[in-house]
């Protein structure tokens, strides 16, 4: 396991950058961490329209919900495979088709934390607002989703956590992350392959029990901060 570190430990750091694309576990985290900031946004709309009074939005997003979460991320990346060059009639970069599947898929589980950070606030406070004058578009920017997104901080870093690990399934079109670079490694070392998956799952315990660690940290303080104003 240390001469697979030793010999390829650059090429599951960072693949063959800079004589190459960027690889590697960097290209892991690059890519979870872009699905997650893309996918926000998309989640937030959609989880301001499951608690929405409007009924259309509502059953759109719920639909919306229930559907990618219970289809597999690599049928998702294979429908965006096929999907995305017909549609724009361009060579679409595997990466960017990864991270579009991931940013659909992911849109779906942060719309679930959206909704449960906006429920788990008393509704005393969109009550409060309105009656401050407050429109329901100016009550849900300024009181009711600032707190919500600090309620959700955790549950986002821990969805972080799950995504590092999702990302391993991207390989199959040829994303050039970690996963990708232990199976070039296993190609060159044909009689290594339990050593050579050993550091894989080395570097992925090792990034998301940092991530991890993150999390709880954020939740204590979070936590301290209540019990402070309390």
């Amino acid at each position: 396991m240390l001469e697979i570190i030793q010999q390829y430990g650059a090429m599951f750091v960072v693949g063959s950058w800079p004589n190459g694309p960027l690889g590697g576990f960097a290209a892991t985290l690059v890519l979870a961490a872009l699905g997650i900031f893309l996918s926000f946004p998309l989640a937030l709309l959609i989880g301001l329209a499951r608690v929405g009074a409007w009924r259309l939005p509502r059953y759109l997003a719920t639909a919306w919900v229930y559907a990618f979460r219970g289809i597999p991320l690599v049928m998702i990346i294979f429908w965006a495979y096929f999907v995305l060059p017909r549609m724009t009639g361009l060579v679409v970069p595997a990466f960017v088709t990864a991270l579009c599947a991931i940013v659909v898929y992911e849109s779906a589980f942060l719309a679930e934390i959206v909704r449960a950070g906006l429920q788990g606030l008393p509704r005393g406070q969109t009550e409060a607002a309105r009656s401050a004058g407050l429109s329901y578009a100016q009550a849900m920017r300024h009181v009711i989703l600032p707190q919500a997104l600090a309620n959700m901080l955790p549950s986002l870093v821990n969805q972080f956590v799950s995504t590092i690990k999702a990302t391993s399934i991207v390989y199959v079109i040829g994303v050039q992350e970690v996963t990708f670079a232990a199976q070039q490694v296993n190609s060159i070392e044909m009689d290594k392959a339990l050593q050579t998956f050993l550091v894989l799952a080395c570097f992925y315990f090792g990034g998301c029990y940092f991530i991890s660690l993150l999390a709880q940290r954020l939740e204590v303080r979070l936590g301290k901060k209540r019990l402070g104003l309390a």
